[in-house]
């Protein structure tokens, strides 16, 4: 079986293969299609211009040919035979046999165009598929839909797959487990080029370019000079291969476009810490951190079950400490591993020093730290100083908008250097918002950044600025809520022209700017701002009343109280323990601090003689009693409560009083005293429409909801549902108008109770469905209620009662 490579022979494996296909009474194109070998090689196999097929394509031809096992070694046998002796596995590693590359003429094609012959090359081993992780965890839907590409590939269309995210997820060890999962389908060679993207001088495509020709069987000499030409003999090359490419660690599209197949049965895989957007007809892949139970099996795959098994909450522990980031689970594991004489307790013990956990990340070469280094030093400096000073924002997460307060640039710099650190995987975009949020270790490491780089006079300064500015606009929002004029100077908007226009505007930079208000006012009581952290507190109060879900507001007037206090202000100091009390009540059902804060609140409003005060702090500490079931004492507050707000004819004093007798009547319906209560709620119906409020009809609409929920739950206390359906309908609406869950969503379920009463049962259950999972998603503590009339409806009736 001589013959110099490239030369037709009377015998071998070509002969031996037209045997067995003839054999099998299969033609050329069954078998190219059975065992995923392009006809053209077999072709060239059958004919002796192709003596020693990869191991991995004999196993391809085997199965499709359907050969025992004496078969199969006969042809691989032959094909071991007519392989060529220039080097040994010894000298490549462990993956050369999974790169399988293969010359150009043993694959049909020759060095350049009319070659008849060339020498068969020897893979470098930098193109040689890196080794496969044994311990590799999840990742199993991503992994999924590659190998669904690879299988429905359409060689008009070669498919591009990018593999994209922030430092340290891990894209480089799934894309090299992902390319040797899908070997077996290119049995034509799989090639990893690393594109150093990361390095100060990324690979340029042309000598990317020149090192995949030559592993591809191109002689030095043959390989053209310029990027262009080189490209487009690689495309050549690939035409009717059946080829993989992992181009790892891309800089940009740029780089990458001259290295992608225009036609063929070829597939690539690039990993990039960036996007890569410009990438046009790209699959995308953007990995996402672990699971808890993916990560915690990731440890167990490194040190062993039963190290996990002594210490799982450990384990779940330290999964948590290191943000579920891949590369941050793996050094714990691997220092683990190296130590196994140490508990996992220990390590998370050292993990939960803030200042010292990016130092405790690391193991032999691998760091945490460096990783987010080499993205860090490719940034501009524009974008590094935002990525420093975005460290100063308050977590979950936050806008360009705080940023260029705190990085002192303009919003639209702001902007596209937030895009350019989502970009490079250092900033985690919200979905559907132009929001950020940093990773924990990421945080930490944009922390470190901006304690060595930046001066503390500046950072102090960049955080007044922000913090200023971000408690004018949160004042200015939440007082379009107000119905009345408040105490003190109006505050008006730091930057009128991008401030919310109208209340649903507001409401919803309020809500997504929260953490930085909430920060910012923290960070002003502590410099003594007191009388801002009042106003702020004071401007908020209307706007809390919407917003009952919210368990902030216990710290915002909290805030209030103390700093009332440090100002030596009584009045402020009775207003702010009410609105704290009512926090307490409302926010954190909390009674006893509501009753002890309002009976506080109590005391300074009548050491002061304020009625308004007074009054409010009686109808507190008279909800906390009831919650204590001391109704008596409850309802007797509250009649002093309106005593004292009877004959004031001011516009605050007669919410108060409407607020009142709505408490009033809900408290005497709940102790059994029906009649009693209907008349007290017709009466705020009365006062409602009496014209006191007619300057502030949306207010007077909520109040006048409010009452009529109570009228409807007290005319289905009495019996008289289809009395009760119609203003329970008026409440729902008003409150769901006006944006205030935490007001709608009882009294959706009053409704659905009246409704279930009146037989309706199919109309019921949707009422009610909605009603449980809003409350539920409220974490009010009426969602029980909700779900037991849920099943009342699947069972037999059972005595309902309204609140």
């Amino acid at each position: 079986m001589g013959g110099e490579a490239g030369e037709p022979v009377a015998e071998g494996f070509g002969p031996l293969l037209v045997a067995l296909r003839t054999r099998a009474g299969m033609s050329q194109e069954r078998l190219s299609h059975a065992a995923g070998v392009s006809v053209r090689a077999l072709g060239d196999l059958e004919r002796g211009r192709s003596r020693g097929p990869q191991r991995r394509t004999v196993e391809a031809l085997v199965a499709a040919l359907g050969l025992d096992a004496a078969g199969a070694r006969e042809l691989e046998r032959a094909a071991s035979l007519g392989r060529p002796r220039t080097r040994t596995r010894s000298h490549v590693g462990p993956a050369t046999a999974v790169a399988g590359g293969r010359s150009a003429a043993a694959d049909g094609h020759g060095c350049g165009p009319g070659a008849q012959s060339c020498p068969v090359p020897v893979v470098p081993h930098a193109l040689a598929l890196p080794r496969d992780l044994s311990d590799f965890t999840a990742r199993g839907p991503a992994l999924a839909r590659l190998l669904e590409l690879a299988d429905e590939l359409d060689p008009a269309h070669p498919p591009v797959a990018v593999i994209c995210g922030q430092p340290g997820l891990g894209k480089t060890a799934f894309a090299v487990h992902a390319a040797h999962q899908m070997a077996s389908r290119f049995p034509d060679g799989q090639f990893a080029v690393d594109l150093r993207g990361m390095d100060p001088s990324p690979a340029s495509a042309r000598d990317a370019l020149a090192r995949l020709l030559r592993a591809l069987g191109v002689a030095d000499d043959a390989v053209p000079a310029g990027t262009d030409e080189r490209s487009g003999l690689l495309r050549s090359v690939l035409h009717e291969r059946r080829v993989l490419l992992l181009l790892d660690n891309a800089a940009d599209e740029e780089q990458v476009r001259p290295l992608l197949p225009a036609h063929g049965p070829s597939l690539t895989l690039v990993t990039s810490r960036h996007s890569l957007a410009g990438l046009e007809a790209v699959h995308r892949t953007e990995l996402g951190l672990l699971r808890r139970e993916e990560a915690v099996d990731l440890v167990t795959r490194i040190v062993g079950p039963e190290r996990v098994r002594r210490e799982s909450q450990a384990a779940r522990d330290l999964v948590e400490l290191c943000g579920h980031l891949p590369l941050a689970v793996r050094i714990a594991g691997q220092r683990l591993a190296a130590r196994p004489g140490e508990s996992i307790a220990k390590l998370v013990g050292q993990l939960s020093a803030l200042e010292g956990r990016l130092d405790t990340l690391r193991a032999g070469s691998l760091q945490v730290r460096a990783a987010f280094a080499v993205s860090y030093r490719q940034l501009s400096p524009p974008a590094r100083l935002v990525f420093r000073r975005a460290s100063l924002a308050a977590r979950p997460d936050f806008g360009p908008e705080t940023v260029a307060l705190l990085a002192d640039v303009s919003p639209r710099q702001a902007a596209r250097c937030v895009q350019d650190l989502s970009d490079a995987g250092l900033l985690q975009p919200h979905p559907g918002a132009e929001r950020y949020r940093f990773h924990d270790l990421l945080a930490l490491f944009a922390g470190e950044q901006l304690a060595e780089e930046d001066d503390p006079a500046r950072i102090t300064a960049a955080l007044d600025r922000a913090d200023r500015w971000t408690l004018r606009r949160a004042s200015a929002a939440a007082l379009l809520f107000d119905v009345a004029d408040r105490p003190g100077a109006p505050c008006t908007d730091p930057d009128p022209a991008t401030a919310p226009t109208g209340r649903e505007a507001a409401h919803a930079w309020l809500e997504a700017e929260r953490a930085q208000w909430l920060a910012a006012l923290g960070r002003a009581q502590a410099a003594g701002r007191h009388r801002e952290v009042v106003d702020v507190a004071e401007a908020m109060h209307w706007f809390s009343d919407r917003t009952l879900h919210w368990e902030l507001w216990a710290e915002v007037f909290q805030r209030g109280v103390d700093s009332a206090r440090a100002l030596g202000s009584r009045r402020d100091e009775a207003i702010q323990l009410n609105y704290l009390a009512w926090s307490y009540n409302k926010c954190l059902h909390d009674h006893a601090s509501a009753l002890a804060t309002a009976e506080a609140a109590l005391a300074v409003a009548r050491e002061i003689g304020d009625r308004l005060q007074t009054g409010w702090a009686l109808n507190y500490a008279a909800e906390a009693l009831h919650r204590f079931d001391r109704f008596e004492e409850s309802i007797a507050r509250l009649r002093e409560a309106a005593e004292q707000l009877r004959d004031r004819s001011d516009t605050l004093s007669r919410l108060a009083e409407l607020t009142t007798l709505n408490t009033l009547g809900r408290q005497l319906r709940q102790v059994g005293r029906v009649d009693e209560a209907l008349l007290t709620h017709r009466r705020s119906e009365v006062l409602c429409g009496a014209g006191a409020l007619g300057e502030f009809p949306d207010l007077i609409g909520l109040y006048l909801a409010s009452c009529r929920q109570h009228i409807g739950n007290d005319l289905a206390a009495l019996g008289h549902w289809e009395e009760a359906e119609a203003p329970l309908r008026f409440a729902v609406a008003r409150f769901e108008a006006a944006r205030m869950p935490a007001w709608c969503e009882p009294a959706r379920l009053d409704l659905g109770r009246v409704v279930r009463r009146l037989g309706r049962h199919r109309e019921a259950r949707e009422v009610l469905t909605v009603a449980r999972e809003a409350l539920a998603r409220l974490n009010h503590p009426r969602h029980s209620e909700a779900a037991a009339e849920l099943r009342g409806l699947d069972g037999p009736g059972h005595r309902v009662t309204f609140r």
